[in-house]
């Protein structure tokens, strides 16, 4: 059952800058507005998963036109084969919220919850959008790794924990790619490149590196010390 925050996600519009961006955006060729999910991108997955992926935001003619993260673009295009690979998605071929993809001992959402101008949420959105990630994270009761996927998604994650009393400082904890950190309490946290097509055309991440990172984050779910 879904909390309530959650349930007063689908018709948010607490960040005027993205619900505007939301309202103008133009169709991709080929769709009309009527194609698109056109709001705020809830999480989906396991209800028991181990494992919580967290991305950036929504992509404007990916999640934003689906209703579901990482579908329908090229960081997902990327993604999805090696979550099928590692055992964590059931195909890795997705189109849209009919095409049966199931996921196992995983959760996704995004840090932020609307699509942002230029992909580039401000501060306040992040903001914002952290109970809808919060209370994602306290409906998974099994949940062992935060697998948090680019900086901001990483940082904002980490706000969240220095709110809870978890951190006190941000800086202890820089960012790079395939960090692990472990806290006094809760989950284990797992810091990736973005899958985002920039990154895999510029060579930042690529299918070897995400691969070793998903057996990596699996083995770490399953208590094994590595």
């Amino acid at each position: 059952m879904l909390g309530a925050a959650l349930v007063g996600l689908r018709g948010c519009r607490r960040c005027g800058r993205l619900a505007g961006y939301i309202d103008s955006l133009p169709p991709r060729r080929g769709c009309s507005r009527q194609d698109y999910w056109n709001g705020p991108v809830p999480g989906f997955g396991d209800d028991q998963a181990r494992v919580c992926l967290i991305g950036l935001a929504p992509g404007a003619h990916g999640a934003n036109r689906t209703g579901r993260p990482f579908t329908g673009d090229g960081a997902g295009d990327f993604m999805y084969p090696l979550l099928h690979r590692t055992g964590f998605a059931s195909q890795g071929e997705v189109a849209g919220l009919d095409d049966g993809l199931k996921l196992h001992d995983l959760y996704i959402s995004n840090a932020v919850k609307c699509v942002p101008p230029e992909n580039r949420p401000l501060p306040g959105e992040f903001a914002n959008c952290r109970p809808f990630l919060e209370e994602e994270l306290a409906s998974l009761p099994r949940l062992q790794v935060v697998l948090l996927l680019g900086q901001g998604a990483y940082t904002s994650y980490l706000r969240l924990l220095r709110d809870r009393g978890v951190i006190q400082r941000l800086g202890d904890y820089p960012f790079s790619h395939s960090a692990v950190h472990r806290f006094a309490v809760g989950p284990i946290v797992v810091a990736s490149y973005h899958t985002s097509r920039y990154n895999v055309q510029t060579g930042r991440i690529n299918r070897e590196m995400f691969l070793e990172l998903l057996l990596r984050v699996r083995d770490l779910a399953a208590g094994e010390n590595c």
